[in-house]
């Protein structure tokens, strides 16, 4: 198996990276925190903490509602950070970029909204079997409530799209296909742009799951012709409860409302109510204004590190991590595909991945343990759970070394 390609890049100095990540010198049962679950939620460098705790003190207020300076301010912050999301992902037009509260918001604002108008029973949505819940959930409640059949294309036992099966299962009928741009269970990277251009040939319409790929690589929607693009901020950097949904404008102008109330309205009366335009039109009530000011301080500090650096520096890293968990005494890697991102799912013969996140963690190794939100995809890989090490920028060499020395801890254990 290999990892992401190599590519040339600027220097990467991962000690000064992690100096701006005060979590990291913090200790857990006296150890020092060796921290593998960026791909859960990403740990906040200080640019970011501070971006959020400087607008608290200084021009904290809410946004599109005053004519006093600090609404202003506020309001220009927000709209500021709204166009470094555009920049971020190849947009131009900034109405295409609609906040929300994470990717799952994201997804199911798009099944609620262009969902309800678009779909009717019969019509089919296709997805992947290496599909979050958040991208089977929300179809599933679409086929309930209006008779929309879900569709499934299969992976290999690799973990990757078997691409023959995926193109016969797009029909007359397939209105959306919804995919994960990047697995968050195995790392495989699905080839989205051959994806979308299969789809259009065919009449349908594209949404990509980008929450664990936008801080491994450079996303561009435009150049990828994505009707939509979801993703979440926490995974990148940013803080909790902010999310995006990208949507072509064209697409977003047809969409009714999906939630009610202020900020989406132009006018109200209890006869009629006019809605705002896009994007405000999908962001009803306060939006999390200080979470998206943070969005754009990880956005900025993203881009002083360079996509390039950070991309070349994770290949090294889940090339690494396969080379050494591959030799790990009873150790099998789950997903193994040519083209993947720095996540490792694994067992270990005869021991619960609980109790292996259990002994690692008093190791000071933070892994997560479970079905990592995709429960069809543990059962077509045949395990009921797998121990995941997902990795970050600040992640490092000596970090997949002492994971591996807590694993030969685990064996010990338990003999």
């Amino acid at each position: 198996m290999s990892a992401l390609p190599k590519q040339s890049a600027p220097a990467f100095d991962v000690e000064r990276v992690r100096a701006d990540f005060p979590i990291l010198s913090e200790k857990v049962h006296g150890k020092p925190l060796v921290f593998l679950d960026s791909g859960a939620s990403a740990q906040k460098p200080r640019q970011v903490i501070e971006a959020m705790t400087r607008m608290y003190e200084h021009t904290y207020a809410n946004v599109h509602r005053g004519i006093y300076q600090l609404s202003q301010l506020a309001t220009d912050e927000y709209e500021k950070a709204r166009e470094k999301v555009a920049h971020f992902i190849g947009v131009k037009d900034t109405r295409e970029v609609v906040f929300t509260r994470n990717a799952t918001e994201a997804v199911n604002l798009v099944a609620h909204s262009w969902g309800w108008k678009n779909l009717k029973a019969g019509d089919e949505v296709l997805i992947t079997h290496l599909e979050h819940h958040a991208n089977i959930v929300p179809w599933q409640i679409l086929g309930e409530r209006y008779g929309v059949k879900l569709k499934v294309a299969p992976i290999s036992d690799s973990g990757e799209l078997v691409w023959d099966e995926f193109v016969k299962l797009i029909g007359p009928k397939t209105k959306l296909i919804a995919a994960a741009h990047v697995s968050n269970t195995l790392g495989t990277i699905l080839p989205v742009a051959e994806m979308i251009r299969v789809a259009h040939e065919k009449g349908a319409k594209v949404l990509i799951d980008g929450s664990q790929a936008v801080q491994h690589m450079q996303v561009d929607v435009k150049a990828l012709n994505a009707d939509f693009y979801v993703f979440t901020g926490h995974k990148l950097y940013g803080p909790t409860g902010i999310g995006v949904l990208y949507a072509k404008a064209e697409i977003l102008e047809g969409m009714p409302p999906w939630q009610g109330g202020g900020d989406m309205i132009l006018s109200v009366s209890f006869e009629k109510t006019e809605y705002n335009d896009i994007p405000h039109r999908f962001e009803a009530g306060t939006p999390a204004f200080v979470e998206a000011v943070g969005l754009g301080a990880a956005i900025d500090y993203v881009n002083s590190v360079g996509l390039e650096a950070i991309a070349a520096h994770e290949a090294d890293l889940t090339a690494y991590a396969t080379e050494k968990l591959s030799a790990v005494n009873s150790l099998r890697l789950i997903g193994t595909a040519a083209h993947k991102a720095g996540v490792m799912s694994f067992v270990l013969e005869g021991i619960h991945p609980h109790d292996i996140g259990t002994i690692l963690d008093r190791e000071g190794i933070a892994v997560r343990v479970g079905q990592h939100c995709a429960h069809p995809l543990m059962e077509r890989m045949g395990v009921q759970a797998t121990v995941r090490a997902s990795f970050g920028m600040y992640n490092t060499r000596a970090e997949i070394d002492a994971l591996c020395a807590g694993l030969k801890r685990v064996r010990e254990i338990f003999g």
